[in-house]
């Protein structure tokens, strides 16, 4: 069930509308089987893997509970946890592995044996993957290491702990939720609250706005260069890679903030997962700002257990290299993932090294103009890395990926592609004059957030001309766009 289908536009209303009919004892029986129904809507059979993945960490949490809370001598509860924590970590990184790396760890196992010569049958695994499973067995991971690290008391409700690792807005694509915010929220069901359902329908809308208009739009014409990347070349690919670095960033901000949008409507509060990245002086910066919930997963339960930057600097860069090699493979089970991971890591590597050569060169700049000046080039810098990264996630295999960077080098056909060759890449004048549109609007709204101001409060305090002619400006752009509607969230396929 994608947000952006008529069965979602029909399910979330009826869902809330007896969220809040019903008893406060039973509004979270009904969220958690509301939150598995949603899952079942993509295939039913996978439901007993969120559910095993649930049981496992649950199950963790209470044993470790009551190992802390037994006469047991302390090495031996130090022992014991360790065995718990790491026999849920191993059960969970199984499933999730035979799920999403079987066939493709073959395949490398395949390819290095022919390094040697040696021919071997492989089989190939049928297995269709489980959508959501690398968010919701991350975030049940993070629970159990909560409880290990005694940061939080385990979850004695299992249906309280359920609905957490399945709550619907964030199920399937994030954010991935932390127990210290979503558990703790969900030990006390809401009340109706006119505030939270305003807000929460309003972020909704903005998150259509971005999925529909721009993100689907985007998709036309950068899926027609890279389903035939041979026949386009120069300024056509920079175009369409230009578009992609948009693309993923409208259609990934879009699905969470509709859910956090869906989230807020019902009262509940979720991590953001993105603060105008593309704003970044540094990839270190933008790893702060992009996938907020990822790359802070990574940090507290990766790069810091390995030692972080605590143990030297050669120490630090292979941690900090292997964190953004899982970074990558988590995203998908390919080796341009895994390039686009180590190529962000490398690009923190360079920049560390810099910064320890020359110094942090904007802290010795005095004259504001030339500061601006700098963090704009800084900001530029950051934008045309993070767009090359993008090339290797967008391309279907590392040649592809080769091959378009080597032809966007070239920059030739400029004058082409801005005389009327852009309508060449699928996309109409309507469509790029409300493209324009919602690029500006969308960079309006990035510029009030990068300066500290809600963009909700700000529109809610004008006349409610202004206002209402916003919101069906936003409307109008999402109804012309509809014909685009039914393309699936980019990162369901993670």
């Amino acid at each position: 069930m994608l947000f952006n289908s008529i069965d979602f536009l029909i399910f979330f209303p009826i869902v809330t509308t007896l969220y809040f009919v019903f008893p406060h004892k039973i509004r979270n029986y009904w969220l958690l089987a509301a939150s598995y129904f949603f899952y079942m809507c993509w295939n039913p059979k996978y439901i007993l893997l969120l559910m095993t993945s649930t049981f496992i960490t649950y199950l963790s949490g209470i044993v470790m509970e009551r190992i802390k809370q037994s006469d047991r001598e302390e090495d031996k509860k130090v022992k014991l946890k360790n065995w718990t924590v790491a026999a849920s970590f191993v059960l969970n990184i199984s499933m999730l592995f035979y799920f999403k790396y079987i066939n493709f760890a073959l395949d490398v196992m395949t390819d290095v044996l022919g390094l040697f010569h040696i021919s071997v049958n492989v089989p190939t695994f049928d297995v269709i993957l489980p959508v959501g499973i690398s968010f919701y067995i991350f975030q049940a991971l993070s629970y159990t290491m909560d409880v290990y690290r005694d940061e939080i008391y385990a979850e004695k409700n299992i249906f309280r702990y359920a609905l957490f690792v399945s709550f619907f807005p964030q199920l399937v694509a994030g954010p991935i939720e932390r127990s210290k915010n979503l558990l703790k929220q969900l030990a006390k069901p809401n009340d109706f609250d006119y505030n939270n359902a305003r807000t929460g329908l309003l972020m909704m809308l903005w998150g259509y706005f971005i999925k529909v208009v721009m993100a689907d739009r985007l998709a036309v014409l950068v899926d027609t260069v890279y389903n035939d990347v041979s026949a386009y070349h120069g300024m056509e690919l920079v175009v369409a890679n230009l578009f992609f670095t948009i693309q993923i960033y409208c259609d990934f901000m879009g699905y969470s903030i509709i859910a956090k949008g869906a989230a807020k409507y019902l009262g509940y509060n979720l991590m953001s997962n993105f603060e105008m990245p593309y704003f970044s002086t540094s990839i270190k910066e933008f790893w702060r700002r992009w996938h907020i919930s990822l790359s802070s997963w990574l940090r507290d339960y990766l790069y810091i257990p390995l030692g972080g930057n605590r143990k030297g600097t050669a120490r630090k860069y292979f941690n900090l290299l292997l964190t953004f090699f899982v970074s990558g493979l988590w995203h998908g089970a390919n080796i341009t993932f895994v390039v686009w991971g180590m190529f962000h890591g490398i690009c923190q590597v360079i920049e560390d090294i810099f910064r320890m050569i020359f110094g942090k060169i904007s802290d010795r700049i005095k004259n504001q103009a030339v500061a601006r000046a700098w963090k704009g080039v800084n900001i530029f810098k950051t934008f045309i890395l993070a767009a090359i990264g993008w090339v290797f996630f967008r391309a279907s295999n590392i040649s592809q990926a080769i091959q378009v960077l080597k032809a966007s080098v070239k920059l030739d056909n400029v004058s082409a592609v801005f005389t009327g060759g852009i309508y060449n890449l699928g996309i109409d004048k309507m469509g790029l004059i409300m493209l324009g549109i919602a690029v500006l609007l969308l960079f309006v709204v990035s510029i009030m957030r990068e300066n500290g101001v809600n963009p909700i409060e700000w529109i809610s305090s004008k006349h409610f001309v202004v206002r209402y002619a916003t919101y069906w400006l936003i409307v109008v752009l999402i109804i012309f766009s509809l014909d685009l509607t039914g393309k699936e969230f980019i990162y369901f396929q993670f």
